[in-house]
């Protein structure tokens, strides 16, 4: 895992459509804080996706399972 993580990032405006397709009602807002976090949230998740992936390749698996992303938390938690 010496190799760089490539820049994961996600537009405000997908984040904000994607978490206003689940409201139940049309009145509900949502903060431009608010989309951030969720923004900073996806972006942790698919880090932890794409490092989980390459511990699998670097196995010889075809399928990533639970053990992958154990493997890989410690690292991921040393990034905050």
């Amino acid at each position: 895992m010496a190799e760089m993580d490539a820049e994961v990032a996600f537009k405000k405006e997908t984040v904000r459509k994607l978490l206003s397709t689940f409201f139940k009602e049309d009145k509900t807002k949502l903060s431009g804080e608010a989309v951030l976090l969720m923004a900073e949230m996806l972006k942790v998740f698919v880090q932890a996706a794409v490092r989980s992936q390459k511990q699998a390749e670097s196995e010889d698996c075809h399928q990533v399972d639970i053990e992958h992303f154990e493997k890989i938390l410690p690292q991921l938690l040393l990034d905050f």
